[in-house]
């Protein structure tokens, strides 16, 4: 498997400045919103990318310190990374365990990309040598695990209430594309794991509403059988069962780690794959750029490079 071609289609990466926390204050939130915000050092107009994290069992990797691996790759090659600690967070366990919305914080976790997006010129200021180098136009979203559900409601998907069975949206019109990274699939019959009961509200999205362009990552070894017998097919929903324009690439030999895209050397990834990590990394910037900027031809030559020949990293098809 060679990079060399994708490389060239990125650029060279450049230092990347990273800076936390930017505290926002949000009326009604139980405690400030908290953002890390990774930038490229050099370079003017760069898209955002809004990075939902998930809800794994480290302390601190399901907050704004994780998702390095992603995070730094994607602000080398030109984007501005902004990654917010959701309520859902262990580091704030002891402080929001009573909070209305809890555990699952479903509404607040989306809420807060909105609020992300409000203020971004606060953020803008806030972090040394950014003010006047982000395109507020470009907007991008990622978001893994739980992170991907995130995703899924901001980009058009709605989600029956189970409280009080309304039909609720919260799409972010100002996010132009999305990533979902190893995310939630369907409820209904096939929704039928063991913890299922526990988090019904996974089970309540409607993707056949999620109109916004968006590629969905799945590894063909992420077996989700805490929520379904489906099998790793689960995870594909997203794509599955929503509209255009969508893409998904199955990582082969990828659990729900996807290689270790959660924190560096993070003893909780079943399936640690630097070279895994890498292609991801490459082929998510390649896919986000070319969405950004139509014109530009580096996820095909991502594709190209990383998923054909005799040792791709998996598979990819769209519609």
């Amino acid at each position: 498997m060679s990079t060399s071609t994708t490389a060239d289609a990125l650029g060279a990466p450049v230092p990347v400045l990273s800076f936390s926390p930017v505290v926002l204050s949000v009326p009604g939130r139980p405690v400030d919103l908290q953002v890390r915000v990774s930038a490229p050092s050099t370079g003017t107009s760069l898209p955002v990318i809004l990075l939902s994290h998930g809800h794994g069992p480290s302390n601190n990797l399901s907050s704004l310190n994780g998702y390095a691996p992603l995070a730094d790759f994607w602000a080398a090659h030109g984007f501005v990374v902004v990654q917010p600690t959701h309520l859902t967070s262990r580091t704030l366990a002891g402080l929001v365990a009573d909070a209305p919305g809890a555990p699952d914080f479903w509404r607040s976790r989306a809420e807060d990309m909105s609020h992300v997006l409000d203020r971004l010129d606060v953020i803008e200021n806030a972090v040394p040598q950014l003010a006047g180098r982000i395109d507020r136009t470009e907007v991008a979203l990622a978001g893994h695990s739980l992170g991907g559900f995130t995703a899924a409601l901001l980009l058009g998907a709605g989600l029956t209430d189970p409280e009080t069975g309304d039909l609720v949206h919260l799409v972010e019109p100002r996010i132009k594309a999305g990533v979902l990274l190893a995310p939630p699939g369907r409820g209904g019959d096939v929704f039928n794991g063991p913890m299922a009961a526990q988090w019904p509200i996974i089970g309540a999205v409607d993707f056949s509403t999620m109109t916004a362009p968006a590629l969905v990552v799945t590894g063909d070894e992420d077996d989700p059988r805490h929520f379904t017998d489906m099998g790793p097919d689960w995870h594909a929903d997203p794509y599955t069962l929503a509209p255009g324009p969508k893409t998904l690439l199955t990582l082969f030999g990828a659990e729900h780690g996807l290689g270790g895209i959660a924190g560096y050397d993070a003893a909780e990834t079943t399936d640690e794959s630097p070279e895994r990590v890498a292609a991801l990394a490459r082929l998510t910037t390649a896919y986000l750029r070319t969405r950004l900027h139509p014109g530009d031809h580096a996820w095909q030559a991502a594709c190209e490079t990383l998923t054909t020949g005799p040792d791709p990293v998996g598979r990819v098809e769209s519609k």
